[in-house]
């Protein structure tokens, strides 16, 4: 993996995907001082540095929406910097980043903080601002000067909100500010002291468990808050079948909500737990749930009801994870094996094609934060990731770019992989 300042490349012989339109153009690309300056066939190098990106796809550099990078004040799990060499390696130009730091993100100067510290980086960094002081619950953060300083949504992310009232009221503070709320759907009565999903295995293995039902009660609570305020509900890292169905319902009525899935809530379910002896590399928040949840996912996002795939990236050092299950804190990393995973249960079963799976990783977290969205055309700055989807490979050890190495994933097959990415006049090559 190499990142360097490379204001003039020609990128050759790829395919250019529009993930909306799912439209296929094979071309050459010439980047100039950043900017797309030409693209065709054959174009002349003219001795700039070139790339080979034959059987290759093109398309706008892909967003994360959910990961955490720990800074400030939890620099030993993750930095700002490392977070970001992670995200390049797993092919995303752009990450949203959750506000549970210490200091947490509820003023101001810790969103302008964040966004400096990524400046140097080839990934757009963007702060995700407290919904509520200090995470607390209590009383509301001072969104719009959170906004205004470069905040793109709010959350207590690790914390749910739990007061209905603070909610509703965040709702309509958000909704004049055109910023989603996005919560940790949990109801904490009902799961607070547990550890994996309650079910079969949790019992078998005689592990307090968190319900399905924690989440899906503050789910229904939320929808019927955004129905009340119009305010914007994305519902955070969903994980249920019965979850989904309180989404589906309430975008087939207009309900302004939207939601998110994580890889590994597609990818593994909760016998993970007992099949590889209670590791702590497979507790994370929400649990994994069982196959006919983990099914749930993919049928929502054939059927559009989960707009977007992230990771919740959650780094802790060694030392936190290697204790006793109940001890240990949830959360594994995931930026690096997202498309991977993506490859192996998405795209080579058909549950979604190729650009369809791309727009759920660019332009959809890009909608729902209503940001500016990149472009491959001539005169738009260059945010490309280069990747294939049918590269079949294991995640190794030296596939980790994260500060940390809590993932369950290490020696699983993966399928699809992602080459490279440019974005502000960086080139990272993950050859």
């Amino acid at each position: 993996m190499t990142q360097e300042s490379v204001p003039n490349l020609v990128i050759q012989g790829g395919i250019i995907l529009d993930p909306e339109s799912g439209k296929q153009t094979k071309a050459d690309i010439r980047i100039e001082n950043g900017v797309i300056a030409e693209i065709g066939s054959g174009l002349d190098a003219k001795d700039n540095p070139t790339y080979d990106a034959s059987g290759k796809f093109i398309s706008i550099g892909w967003m994360d929406m959910h990961v955490h990078l720990r800074e400030p004040g939890y620099e030993h799990k993750e930095t700002i910097v490392t977070g970001c060499k992670a995200a390049a390696y797993g092919g995303f130009t752009a990450v949203a980043c959750m506000p549970n730091t210490n200091p947490p993100i509820h003023t101001r100067d810790v969103v302008e903080f964040i966004i400096e510290r990524a400046e140097h980086t080839a990934v757009d960094v963007y702060p995700i601002a407290c919904v509520s002081k200090n995470r607390a619950g209590e009383s509301l953060a001072e969104m719009a000067d959170l906004a205004a300083g470069g905040a793109v949504a709010f959350s207590d992310d690790g914390s749910p909100v739990q007061s209905a009232g603070l909610m509703r009221h965040a709702l309509e503070y958000s909704s004049m500010l055109k910023k989603p709320i996005i919560n940790h759907e949990e109801e904490l009565s009902l799961g607070n002291k547990g550890h994996m999903h309650e079910g079969e295995v949790s019992t078998r293995l005689g592990l307090p468990g968190i319900p399905g039902l924690s989440e899906e009660i503050m789910i229904a609570r939320d929808i019927l808050l955004a129905e009340y305020t119009g305010g914007h509900v994305h519902v955070a890292h969903i994980s249920t079948a019965k979850a989904v169905d309180l989404v589906r319902e309430a975008k087939k009525k207009g309900i302004p909500v939207t939601t998110e899935v994580c890889t590994h809530h597609f990818a593994i379910t909760d016998s993970l737990v007992e099949t590889n002896n209670y590791h702590t590399n497979t507790k994370m928040h929400p649990p994994l749930r069982p196959q006919s949840d983990v099914d749930a996912m993919k049928q929502g996002l054939a059927d559009g009801t989960i707009d977007a795939i992230c990771t919740d990236h959650a780094p802790h050092a060694s030392f936190e994870k290697e204790v006793e299950y109940i001890s240990a804190p949830f959360g594994i990393i995931g930026l690096e094996s997202a498309w991977g995973l993506t490859g192996r249960e998405i795209v080579a079963p058909g549950v979604l094609s190729v650009a369809q799976a791309v727009f759920k990783l660019s332009v959809a977290p890009r909608q729902i934060l209503h940001l500016d969205m990149p472009s491959v055309s001539v005169g738009q700055k260059a945010n490309l990731t280069i990747f294939d989807a049918t590269t079949d490979w294991t995640f190794g050890t030296s596939d980790i770019k994260s500060k940390s190495a809590n993932t369950p994933f290490v020696g699983s097959p993966m399928k699809g992989k992602a080459w490279a990415v440019y974005n502000k006049g960086r080139f990272v090559n993950n050859a």
